[in-house]
């Protein structure tokens, strides 16, 4: 976007500076701009590579598939912490047995209101 931007200020100057002054800073900018094109183009190119190798898990907050960019990234999706490093964990969770249940993986709230007609119900 910079890029762009400084190229058409560039192609401004032959407004504002006239035809034979102008024609410098436009290409004096339409340089300045195209280098800053190529440099954003670069970074997008390397992020993209960057992203094809990433490790895919499953946000233990939310289920959903993200990628992890790193030792510490963020749910793409919940926006929760990730992390590899056991240092910067704030709970390390227990590892669950597969009771072989079908619905794994959902996770089954109760609201507030359920649970006092439930235990009257029971009572």
């Amino acid at each position: 976007m910079l890029g762009m931007g400084l190229m058409v200020v560039g192609t401004a100057g032959i407004v504002f500076w006239g035809p034979q002054i102008g024609k410098v800073i436009a290409g004096i900018f339409m340089v300045f701009g195209m280098i800053a094109l190529m440099a954003s183009v670069a970074v997008y190119f390397w992020a993209g590579m960057m992203s094809t190798s990433t490790t895919v898990l499953e946000c233990p907050e939310c289920g959903r598939q993200t990628k992890m960019l790193g030792k510490t990234d963020r749910c793409m999706f919940c926006k929760t912490i990730l992390t590899y490093d056991i240092s910067k964990a704030t709970e390390i969770p227990a590892v669950e047995e597969d009771d072989g249940d079908e619905n794994r993986g959902e996770q089954h709230h109760a609201h507030p209101a359920d649970k006092s007609s439930s235990s009257q119900a029971t009572t």
